[in-house]
């Protein structure tokens, strides 16, 4: 019976960190760098086309990065946002990203979370979640299935003291989601309606 799984980056990123930027100043620039990770990763083979980061949302210092590892695990959890949020919390020392008031952190991701990672982000700690945007796009261009998603999920993590900025960077991350649709790879998680 196995006892532990780890996680990590692919090498092709891990390859790339040193080169990505310290600090993304605009909200573009952050969107720009998760959609052309997000449109590499699933070239790559590792998963699907998700990739997040987390900066801090003053300074605009990249603290984590993550893109989808479902294929190249094996896990059906290894989800960009999982990866980012993980690494930002091995980064930072503490389980609670929105511990240090004078940090605020914020999670920049292609697409809404899926019901998974909704409840991941929203205990995180994260101040601020940036999307591409939210909507049933995603799930026709790709056959993913998102999951029971609540339609008021932006209030809810209003309610909780995280704001969400919407409609980053979209039109770029519907084509990456363009592209992987037509491509010939494995949507691991379509079940189709139940």
């Amino acid at each position: 019976m196995q006892t532990e799984f780890t996680l990590s980056l692919p090498p092709w990123l891990v390859e790339e960190l040193p080169g990505l930027p310290a600090v993304l100043s605009t909200l573009d620039e952050r969107m720009a760098l998760v959609n052309a990770l997000a449109a590499r990763n699933y070239r790559e083979g590792n998963g699907g086309p998700f990739a997040a980061i987390v900066v801090d949302a003053t300074t605009g210092a990249l603290v984590s990065v993550g893109v989808n590892v479902v294929l190249s695990s094996g896990v059906a959890g290894a989800h960009a946002e999982i990866m980012a949020l993980g690494l930002a919390q091995r980064a930072t020392g503490t389980w609670d990203l929105g511990a240090d008031p004078a940090r605020p952190l914020e999670l920049v991701v292609n697409w809404r979370p899926c019901v998974m990672c909704y409840g991941a982000t929203m205990w995180s700690g994260v101040r601020r979640l940036v999307v591409a945007g939210s909507g049933a796009e995603l799930e026709e261009l790709t056959g993913f299935d998102e999951g029971p998603m609540r339609e008021d999920w932006a209030e809810q993590f209003e309610a909780r003291g995280i704001t969400v900025v919407q409609d980053i960077g979209r039109e770029e991350a519907l084509q990456v989601f363009r592209e992987y649709g037509a491509a010939d790879v494995l949507v691991y998680n379509a079940r189709g309606a139940s």
